[in-house]
C-alpha cells in the first residue's frame, strides 16, 4: 500500500475498525526503515502518523515516536507535533507518567522542541486543518 491508497482507503480519520491496520502499517514500515535506511515508505509513515494524530489516542504516542526515530528520513518527515493528537500538555503528562526509555526520550524531544518554538500557537484543531489542506481534503 502506498500513500495514495492509504488516503483513499482510510481517509484522514480512519474508522475504529481500520485503526489497527493503520498502526500495523506504520509499525511495518518503521521496522523496514530501522533495518535499512530507505526501505520504509516515509511518506506513507507520515500519513499513518497523521491518521493516528486525528484520532488523538495517547496510546499511539510511542508508536508515532518509534516511527519518527526509525531513520533520518522518517525523523525529518514525521512532524514532532504529530505526537500530540491529544494535546501538547496531555501528551507531556502521559509520557512523564510512563516508565523511562522511549517515553523519556520522546518527552525530552518534545520539551526541547517546545523550547525552540515548534509549538508556538499549536492546537490540535489548527494542525488538523493544516493536514487537511496539505492532503488537499475538504
Amino acid at each position: 500500500m502506498n500513500e495514495d491508497e492509504s488516503l483513499r482507503r482510510y481517509g484522514l480519520r480512519p474508522s475504529a475498525e481500520d485503526l489497527q491496520q493503520v498502526r500495523e502499517l506504520l509499525k511495518t514500515h518503521a521496522t523496514l526503515e530501522r533495518q535499512r535506511q530507505g526501505d520504509g515508505d516515509t511518506e506513507l509513515m507520515k500519513l499513518s502518523c497523521v491518521q493516528l494524530f486525528m484520532v488523538g489516542d495517547l496510546g499511539d504516542v510511542l508508536t508515532i515516536w518509534q516511527a519518527k526515530t526509525s531513520g533520518w528520513d522518517a525523523h525529518c518527515s514525521i512532524d514532532v507535533q504529530l505526537l500530540c493528537g491529544a494535546g501538547l500538555e496531555e501528551t507531556k503528562a502521559y509520557l512523564a507518567a510512563m516508565d523511562p526509555g522511549d517515553a523519556s526520550a520522546a518527552l525530552d524531544h518534545l520539551t526541547a522542541c517546545e523550547a525552540a518554538g515548534d509549538f508556538t500557537d499549536f492546537s490540535v484543531q489548527t494542525q488538523t486543518r493544516w493536514y487537511a489542506e496539505y492532503y488537499q481534503l475538504p
